[in-house]
């Protein structure tokens, strides 16, 4: 077994593409576990499962790697900027979700995880799954610290990042921690447009807009102005960030390059789409049990957002799901032409 230094790891990680990197012990996150059952019982996780399915396994490193020491932690950046709103009844997308960024972070993190087998370690890759608290990991291992929406924030380049981690079994060198540098600013607090971070450091997922459009059942009917023209994540609490802003304007953390093909969904398109092709374009979005009739029920509140009552189309395609045989779309495209001013409009 070869003897590695973190510094080798930690520049492999950066030579393989990420824009940060750092260790931490392998030890359990028992803070974590315990904070993840309090929100769990109060309910605040929404019904999501997620990393909150099993806390004992999210926060504790050796259940999916057995014997395990260490931790690499990578972020890469996925800010963008996105393209000119098209004059068309469209939907957005957050920054994250508009291309595949984790199949990005997981290829450069699995040269890391080769690095460590080759030395004769055991390594595994874990992102964006219920296997690991990301954040967690990553705070631990001196990539950021925790803003008050909850999300990691890098020294001088923000939170426009995705996270993910190598669990393995080397002995390597722990990062030192970042301390909280956010201070009294509650921006992120005061621009969440359903008031959804309930204190510092706590988001209630029930008026979490990022997590209502992943939700099963109809949308709230409370949240749904506040929607607006998203369909798929939520972006305010980091644009408004000031951290955020800094980096966007020294350019610091401008994401791969990659252009953003799905910044912008046009709506209609997306109603007449048959599932095939509606799953082809959106499926590896998080989509409650694989049903595309949640990737249109979002889409038929933003339609409903857009002003464009007057609109041939928009109209005939509102018109269309009053007749549908999903009476949860029924509901929705009733709200919808409601807040259109086409609530007279016969089905098609």
């Amino acid at each position: 077994m070869s003897a590695l230094a973190a510094k080798e790891v930690v520049a492999a990680g950066v030579a393989a593409g990420l824009d940060a990197v750092g260790v931490a012990p392998a030890d359990p996150f028992e803070s974590t576990r315990v904070t993840l059952v309090e929100r769990r019982d109060q309910g605040l996780h929404g019904g999501m499962a997620f990393t909150y399915r099993n806390p004992d396994r999210s926060t504790d490193p050796s259940r999916t790697v057995e014997g395990a020491q260490s931790l690499v932690v990578g972020a890469l950046a996925y800010r963008n900027s996105a393209p000119a709103e098209p004059d068309r009844a469209v939907g957005r997308v957050a920054a994250y979700a508009r291309s595949d960024h984790y199949a990005k972070l997981r290829a450069s993190l699995g040269h890391v995880a080769e690095m460590l087998r080759d030395a004769g370690h055991k390594a595994a890759v874990v992102a964006d799954d219920n296997a690991l608290v990301d954040r967690e990991a990553a705070r631990r291992a001196g990539l950021g610290w925790y803003g008050k929406n909850s999300n990691i924030l890098l020294p001088g380049l923000g939170s426009w990042f995705v996270l993910g981690s190598v669990i393995t079994t080397a002995a390597l060198e722990p990062s030192t921690p970042v301390s909280d540098q956010c201070g009294p600013c509650r921006r992120c607090i005061d621009g969440c447009p359903t008031g959804a971070i309930v204190a510092p450091g706590v988001v209630d997922a029930r008026r979490c807009l990022a997590w209502l459009v992943q939700a099963d059942g109809d949308f709230p009917l409370e949240f749904r102005e506040a929607l607006g023209d998203r369909i798929y994540g939520c972006d305010d609490c980091q644009e408004v960030c000031p951290p955020n802003r800094q980096a966007e304007s020294n350019d610091s953390a401008a994401g791969d390059g990659l252009e953003d093909d799905i910044a912008w969904v046009d709506l209609v398109e997306l109603l007449e789409s048959d599932d095939d092709k509606l799953m082809a374009r959106y499926g590896r979005w998080y989509i409650p049990r694989r049903q595309p009739r949640y990737v249109r029920r979002n889409a038929l509140v933003a339609l409903g957002n857009s002003g464009r009552g007057t609109d041939p189309e928009v109209v005939e395609t509102v018109g269309r799901y009053l007749s549908n045989s999903d009476p949860m779309l029924v509901r929705h495209a009733e709200w919808a032409a409601r807040r259109l001013g086409v609530d007279a409009v016969a089905p098609v």
